[in-house]
């Protein structure tokens, strides 16, 4: 509906047009004309959006939530059918809840805050507008949202700490009255900035129903830190950093006063030491490594305060930098009162116990254009550490002393309390606990121990998206701190370092159910019970799992029991990496990676056979541009950031949404912005005809030579195979001159591949050149695969590329990601090979089955990155773009394949690759689905077995080596 249609306008409340984490509530009570009777046929249509995300009520029932993530300038809505929800003649009540964010993340670019809503009653005779959100609503801050929580990570908004005692949860009942509330302030019409334009969601409404745990895998009495905060250094360092997700680089300090009544021993502790704690010092004297007990990324440090006032000051500095946070524990038997080591008249009326030293030099920090250096040598800066160790001695740096604003220091720090304990102690579980997960009406009562707080680990059974649910009954002022993770053994827990997946709740009296609006990711939730002056009945803790609606169509089952539980994850890991875009993770992230979503696409092709998510998905991409002509690598995001490589692969996956559709339509709609990004890439070719780029030149984990400038030979491969695609682009849309164009361009830069990028000593392809024009030492599998994969190989380099892929040299690099597996399945099934996929499939993902996976790991365990000890296997347990086996079993095992546009026409040639029997289903783009089955009579006799619409033309090819059995079938 175009923006010329609304009659709402855009509200918010308060005096701040973009708060920072703040939770607003919105009412409108309206009445609704009496039924009209059999003659009534109208329907009654609520178009609703917000920023930055919303949940709505009608007459205290939960309609929806959204919106789904956007460009600001482009605004999505969505639409709702209310009629049945409304009740004729009577006073109808709507409430919506505006989680706004105030910082921009990886999924989203900050806006301000607003509301926008509109209820139409559409009937034969015209269009009624009923409702439009104007000066009239009511609205209040949700003053139950501690909006001090931290960030969740650089890539998402905020951690939750709700004080049920603070706020009525009744207040979006259909009788709740709203008096005391103030009237919301108008912003504007539709069409008023940020968001110029509105559409309408393109997407269906995701499909959300609760999933209740498997079991309580453990019970402890535990003791953590008596103090704990997190806080945003970054903000408080960077002015202006808010408004962006880029890396920032900078110097400076944090400090705070500890003071003591008498002599006191403390643990310091710093449980996630990946930002922001270069070093520590105590009154004057920096704590050596030798000082700290943890493994890294923990640490902690046992130090005496000495009675009065003692000067804690922690070096804050980092290069690119994102989320900036410093998690900082306490734990002490004694009273230790932190404050501003600055006086009373010096501070900022918001002030926190904590002061800024700095930044002495800061910077933002862009992958693809050119950054300063920071100087981490200047005297002023490292005099810090030596010349400070009292307040008094910060005189000396006043120009650049400031108060850490108190809306940068959270209150407490949930994470932190769940990774590090004082005491922790093993208790039984009883069997009535177990009541907790079960949806029935027991309770489960959870012990209280003097002294000591209560902790249950609860395991879901499987990687779960979605909105974490509970009720109790409890007194006023129990803290209940959730934390949720994604891996553990009996002795060992993976903590998200780097992920606050955190949630703290303080009870009212009595019995209560909490709905969380934040979504998040997990397995395992560990609940902490605190300040519990009575045992809590915990009635049910569960998950509302939400993700993108799909049919569980494509199915594949053989004779191998290994392969089938990694297809099974695979589909299961794909599923949940499916909300309102493809995202590379359900904890850690939530994010739609460009790159990513090609291979992941395909996955869902196989299993799911849904267009709507990969259009979307596609169609976001352009939106970058006015960051940057060559396309961000995630999007819609503040983080302007550029992966080529990622761009490439989306062209390559425009085309091949209308290979797998025949949607011309969205070929002519995608071409120019192919065309647009292409051509500024070509800008970037150097005089040798090779792609010189500066920007995050990535394909694998592992340690290929691929540095952020230089020539990198992957990706002047993809390149061409970009080229060559934006040229059938050009054939297809009827762009004559611009398919010429673009097969001249990469007829010449394979040219150049060829001649500069060839070891004749190796008789392979080098990784790089380095800007300095050193060519690169490394030679690795992943080049070789991608020289073979793009065409860019031919001859006999074509055929020593090939025998690489069964067998490489031991000295060049292997493959450390799934990610970069698919490409490699993909040159092997190119190659004919497909029983190595099978093996290699087998060998790979079988050690994420070895260790109790229910989803496909983001790395490989012998390349994973930043991993503190042997135990981390890898960094996320949920990763789509490693669910290759849910595409290559059905494309190769089962052996089905599209021959034309639109898969009117479909190869089946099954492969055997070890296997006795196979059968499964591969979903088709618009209707209907292939069924086949096969199994080996004997050594050399294959039966198979083909159901499909008639609308298809199948062609059954018995495998060579083998004689054929053929049963088929055709519905209508």
């Amino acid at each position: 509906m175009l923006n010329q249609d609304w009659k709402a306008n855009w509200i918010w409340g308060g005096e701040i047009e973009s708060p920072r984490n703040e939770w607003r509530c919105f009412r409108k009570s309206f009445d609704v004309a009496p039924h009209g009777g059999s003659a009534d046929q109208t329907s009654k249509t609520l178009r609703i959006s917000a920023d930055s995300r919303y949940v709505l009520y009608i007459n205290g029932e939960q309609v929806g939530r959204g919106p789904v993530r956007s460009w600001t300038v482009e605004q999505f809505y969505d639409v709702y059918d209310v009629g049945h929800l409304l009740i004729p003649g009577q006073t109808n009540s709507i409430a919506v809840l505006v989680l706004h964010f105030g910082v921009s993340t990886f999924y989203y670019e900050r806006g301000r805050g607003g509301l926008l809503v509109q209820l139409d009653q559409i009937g034969a005779e015209g269009t009624e507008t009923i409702l439009t959100t104007d000066a009239t609503w009511h609205t209040a801050i949700h003053a139950g949202n501690h909006t001090r929580s931290s960030r969740m990570s650089c890539q998402q908004g905020f951690t939750e700490y709700i004080d049920a005692t603070l706020w009525d949860g009744d207040w979006a009942s259909e009788a709740y009255d709203a008096a005391g509330w103030e009237n919301a302030g108008l912003i504007g019409p539709v069409g008023t900035g940020p968001w110029t334009t509105v559409k309408e969601r393109d997407i269906p409404l995701l499909a959300e129903a609760p999933v209740y745990p498997s079991r309580v895998l453990t019970l402890s009495s535990v003791k953590s830190f008596t103090y704990s905060t997190a806080i945003d250094i970054r903000n408080a360092m960077v002015e202006g950093s808010e408004n962006h997700a880029n890396f920032v680089s900078f110097t400076g300090y944090a400090a705070t006063i500890l003071s003591v009544q008498q002599e006191t021993e403390i643990v310091l502790g710093f449980p996630s030491t990946g930002e922001c704690t270069t070093a520590v010092s105590l009154n004057g004297v920096v704590l050596e490594e030798a000082a700290f007990t943890g493994v890294l990324p923990e640490k902690y440090a046992a130090v005496t305060l000495h009675k009065g006032d003692n000067l804690l000051l922690i070096d804050v500095s980092g290069l690119r930098i994102h989320t900036g946070k410093l998690h900082l524990g306490i734990y002490s038997d004694s009273i230790v009162v932190l404050r501003s080591p600055i006086a009373a008249e010096q501070q900022s009326p918001q002030a926190s116990a904590f002061i800024a030293i700095g930044p002495f030099d800061s910077v933002v920090d862009l992958d693809h254009q050119e950054t300063k250096a920071i100087d981490f040598e200047d005297p002023q800066y490292k005099g810090v550490l030596n010349k400070v160790s009292g307040p008094a001695d910060l005189a000396l740096y006043s120009s650049y002393i400031r108060s850490i604003d108190e809306s940068l220091v959270s209150e407490v720090d949930v994470f932190g309390l769940s990774v590090w304990k004082k005491e922790s102690n093993p208790r039984v579980i009883p069997a009535a606990l177990q009541n907790i997960v079960i949806p029935n009406a027991l309770p489960g009562i959870v012990p209280v121990y003097p002294g000591l707080d209560t902790e249950l680990i609860i395991d879901f059974g499987k990687e779960l998206t979605g909105y974490l649910t509970f009720e109790l009954e409890a007194a006023a002022g129990t803290i209940l701190d959730f934390y949720g993770f994604e891996y553990m053994t009996a002795d060992y827990r993976q903590d998200t370092f780097g992920l606050d997946n955190s949630l703290r709740y303080v009870c009212q009296e009595g019995r209560q159910r909490y709905v969380s609006p934040v979504r998040r990711g997990l397995r395992y939730l560990m609940l902490t019970i605190r300040d519990a002056s009575q045992p809590v009945k915990l009635f049910n803790v569960h998950f509302l799992s939400n993700h993108y609606p799909v049919a569980e169509i494509g199915k594949f089952h053989s004779s191998d029991p290994l392969l089938n539980d990694i297809w099974e994850i695979s589909r299961h890991t794909t599923k949940v990496c499916m909300e309102d875009t493809f995202v590379d993770c359900p904890a850690y992230e939530q994010v739609f990676w460009v790159g990513d979503s090609r291979n992941e696409a395909l996955v869902s092709n196989y299993l799911f056979g849904v267009n709507e998510i990969v259009k979307r998905c596609l169609r976001l991409v352009p939106g970058s541009k006015e960051q940057t002509p060559l396309y961000m690598n995630q999007v819609p995001s503040g983080w302007s950031s550029v992966i080529p490589n990622w761009t490439f692969f989306w062209a390559i996956a425009c085309r091949e949404y209308v290979e797998q559709t025949a949607d011309l339509d969205f070929a002519k709609e995608m071409y120019p912005h192919i065309r647009f990004t292409l051509e500024h890439y070509l800008k970037e070719i150097d005089q040798d005809g090779l792609l010189a780029i500066k920007g995050w030149n990535l394909l694998d984990w592992s340690p290929i030579d691929q540095p952020n400038e230089g020539i990198v030979t992957h990706q002047n491969c993809f390149l061409v195979k970009t080229l060559r695609v934006a040229a059938e682009m050009g054939a297809l849309t009827g762009d004559a001159e611009g398919q010429l164009y673009f097969i001249e361009e990469a007829d010449k830069l394979q040219t150049a591949i060829n001649k500069f990028l060839w070891s004749e000593e190796q008789s392979a392809y080098l990784d790089c050149i380095h800007v300095d024009g050193r060519k690169s030492d490394n030679f690795s599998v992943q080049t070789q695969v991608v020289a073979y994969l793009t065409g860019v190989a031919q001859g006999d380099r074509r055929n020593v590329m090939e025998s690489y892929l069964i067998e490489a040299p031991a000295h060049f690099v292997q493959i450390g990601s799934p990610f970069m597996s698919f490409f490699y399945y993909e040159a092997l099934s190119e190659a004919g090979h497909v029983s190595t996929i099978v093996d290699d499939i087998r060998k790979n993902f079988g050690q994420m089955i070895d260790n109790d996976a229910t989803t496909c790991w983001e790395m490989y365990p012998n390349f994973a990155e930043n991993r503190p000890n042997p135990n981390m296997l890898t960094r996320s347990h949920c990763h789509a773009w490693s669910a290759a086996p849910g595409y290559f079993l059905g494309r190769e095992v089962l052996g089905v394949r599209s021959k034309a546009m639109g898969w009117t026409e479909v190869d089946v040639m099954p492969n055997p690759s070890g296997l006795t029997w196979a059968r499964g289903s591969v979903p088709l783009s618009e209707a209907g689905q292939i069924d086949v089955a096969w199994k080996l009579l004997g050594e050399n006799k294959i039966e198979i077995s083909v159901q499909s619409p008639a609308s298809v033309k199948i062609n059954i090819i018995v495998p060579n080596g083998y004689e054929g059995i053929i049963r088929e079938k055709k519905f209508i």
